[in-house]
């Protein structure tokens, strides 16, 4: 006798079917936040390993290091902070390559070099930008603090108030804040749109923009792609940040039907003798609800999008006298 062998019946199938949906549903979500962790933490330790480096840097040369160096009236073609401090980030091969006397579009070799500790897990756009057939840039995902929108005043070679500073020479001491309540570096994200060289705001002491919407009035050049495009440029757009608006604050712009959050140059440094350069590049992150954020005692913490406009102001000084309280 042949005995029959029985199979799934369809509705058996189908439960079966559902019940492995609901729980790769169920399961899918930890996984991705387990992921998302393990990349939170890793960006902290790069924070952390620019920390030392900072510390390494001005122990052994007495200061920070300049967020650019220029000659006023000149095109701003110099090396970012992060540029410097690579002898003290194992990369002192890639170091040498450099030669600070020449522009750094002559030095494809290095600018095409990507380096790991510079670019958050979690950035989405982790990709060269190819500028011609032999130069392509690296992006980057920490800037550094020039303060609060004040990069430079060629009249008087005056720069901003932030932790680092275009021809500036800061000394632990010059932080009378405290390294505790001073930012150093913040993420950003990489290809950020910006609104360039319009020529306004222009004059001595202009205020902060107190409105997001502000940048948009002022004018401007807009190019798409821009920004932290570019980790060995010492332009503030390309390996800087400023503290005018809080993490993650949407900076409004329409160009052709399309919004964009941008960031904001008033004029770049070296297009003008007399033109004062402003900037607003806010601190964003691939993190949700938060930026990750070395200080200058080398502590790295996460700030909220909902940060305290003041707050952030008053962290993004060296000697502001504000009083900050706990954060």
């Amino acid at each position: 006798m042949r005995r029959a062998v029985r199979g799934f019946t369809l509705i058996e199938l189908l439960v079966v079917i559902a019940i492995i949906a609901i729980l790769v549903a169920l399961l899918l979500p930890a996984v991705q936040q387990a992921r998302e962790a393990a990349r939170r933490t890793q960006c902290r330790n790069n924070l952390k390993q620019l920390g030392v480096a900072i510390h390494n840097y001005e122990s052994a040369t007495g200061m920070v290091p300049p967020a650019g160096c220029f000659r006023v009236g000149q095109p701003f073609d110099t090396f970012s902070a992060q540029a410097r401090l690579l002898p003290y980030l194992e990369q002192s091969n890639l170091y040498g390559l450099l030669d600070f006397s020449q522009s750094i579009s002559s030095q494809s070799q290095a600018c095409a070099t990507k380096i790991p500790g510079f670019i958050c897990p979690s950035e989405v756009k982790d990709v060269p930008k190819v500028v011609s057939a032999t130069l392509t840039h690296q992006p980057i995902s920490y800037g550094v603090n020039i303060g609060t929108w004040l990069v430079f005043d060629p009249n008087i070679g005056m720069w901003g108030d932030g932790a680092f500073g275009v021809n500036a020479n800061h000394r632990f001491a010059h932080f009378t804040d405290g390294l505790s309540n001073t930012i150093a570096v913040s993420e950003v994200k990489a290809y950020q749109p910006a609104l360039k060289d319009g020529g306004n705001p222009t004059g001595f002491g202009v205020a902060p923009p107190s409105a997001v919407t502000d940048m948009a009035a002022w004018g401007g050049t807009f190019a798409n792609n821009w920004s932290h495009t570019e980790w060995i440029s010492g332009m503030v757009l390309q390996s800087g940040t400023t503290t005018a608006f809080p993490p993650n604050s949407v900076i409004p712009y329409t160009n052709s039907g399309t919004n964009y959050d941008i960031d904001f140059t008033a004029s770049r440094l070296g297009t003008s003798t007399t033109r004062q350069t402003y900037v607003v590049v806010t601190s964003r992150s691939h993190h949700t609800g938060m930026v990750n954020t070395l200080m200058m005692d080398g502590s790295v913490k996460s700030f909220s999008s909902s940060t305290d406009r003041f707050l952030w102001r008053g962290l993004g000084t060296r000697s502001g006298n504000e009083v900050t309280g706990e954060f």
